[in-house]
């Protein structure tokens, strides 16, 4: 996949150096012991899931490095910031890390009607794991095959089709709103707490169309009980190279995604936070992490916790002004 987001991948595979901790020795010692317990990876949206599917991958593979298991724990709710919240208030000793996303660092902060949390001093970066595109699919019952037909049939049934995302004010919510806006088509939406649950609802037809992360959707489409409409990004991926994008299709300009990234709470110790680091962008290049990733063509990172944390800067400055146009609301 085609590197659409500007991202200077040498700056992300630059090494840190540790900080020593010095003047508290039984600190330093439990760091070094450090994991000693099960680690609770938190992912702030539901189970089946892009978000979902990248945690489980990492996870495992990171627990078997470090010797101890990671845990993961749905927490749904309010476009990922239960879990956020749940992370930023956690105690800053590694025992409870979040998988982040472009939803809980970029875009809540523009449509939070309560802020809870800030993303860049509540959380301690450790590290970008992977980007992932996003794809439009359809029942297979739905008339139009391509985007001009959808288009098409959209602006000849103003308001009857409904289209599915992951919750109000996420990236697939956009991804629609870009669409409607772009094509000048007009579609209900219909939010869910997760993918997961979305997906069920359209791959049944009670939904007819869906903006989703393209690994959590991509088994459906293999399977022919979705319909690839066009992906999201502005280049088509690897792993679905019969897949146009949606720009192909006439919304010249056209293009989103997403990216998945850990993080701890603020003022993590710097040793704990090089242990996980570490450990973490070791999983991805164990060959069997790699090849799962690779085909639903999440681009695979592995970040210095330094290049994440400004990562999130440009990508608060970046979606702050589109979310709010948007509209999305969050209580």
């Amino acid at each position: 996949m085609s590197n659409q987001n500007g991202l200077n991948r040498r700056v992300f595979l630059t090494g840190a150096s540790a900080l020593s901790v010095t003047g508290f020795p039984a600190l330093a010692q439990a760091q070094a012991a450090f994991p000693t317990r099960p680690i609770s990876l938190i992912v702030p949206f539901a189970a089946g899931g892009s978000t979902d599917i990248v945690a489980r991958l990492v996870g495992q593979k990171m627990g078997e490095l470090l010797g101890q298991s990671i845990v993961i724990e749905n927490r749904a709710g309010a476009g990922g910031n239960l879990g956020s919240t749940a992370v930023a208030r956690a105690a800053p000793d590694g025992y409870t890390i979040l998988m982040g996303t472009i939803s809980t660092h970029a875009l809540n902060p523009a449509i939070l009607k309560t802020v809870t949390f800030d993303p860049v001093k509540d959380f301690t970066p450790i590290s970008l794991l992977a980007i992932v595109p996003n794809v439009m699919v359809v029942h297979p019952d739905f008339p139009a095959k391509t985007v001009p037909e959808v288009i098409k049939l959209l602006k000849e049934n103003p308001g009857k089709y409904a289209y599915a995302s992951s919750g109000v004010g996420t990236p697939l919510h956009l991804s629609g709103e870009l669409f409607k806006s772009l094509g000048g088509v007009s579609m209900n939406h219909v939010p869910y707490r997760g993918a997961g649950p979305a997906l069920n609802d359209v791959v049944s037809g009670a939904v007819p169309i869906m903006f989703d992360n393209l690994p959590s959707s991509a088994q459906f489409i293999r399977t022919g009980q979705l319909r690839a409409i066009g992906v999201t990004t502005k280049a088509r991926v690897s792993s679905f190279p019969d897949i146009p994008t949606i720009a192909e299709g006439g919304l010249t300009g056209y293009e989103t995604y997403t990216w998945n990234a850990l993080f701890g709470p603020a003022n993590l110790p710097r040793p704990i936070v090089d242990k996980l680091n570490s450990v973490a962008n070791a999983a991805l290049t164990d060959a069997n992490v790699k090849q799962r990733l690779n085909d639903v063509s999440a681009e695979i990172i592995g970040s210095t916790p330094e290049a994440l944390g400004e990562h999130v800067k440009i990508e608060v400055a970046k979606w702050f002004p589109i979310a709010k146009a948007s509209g999305a609301a969050l209580e």
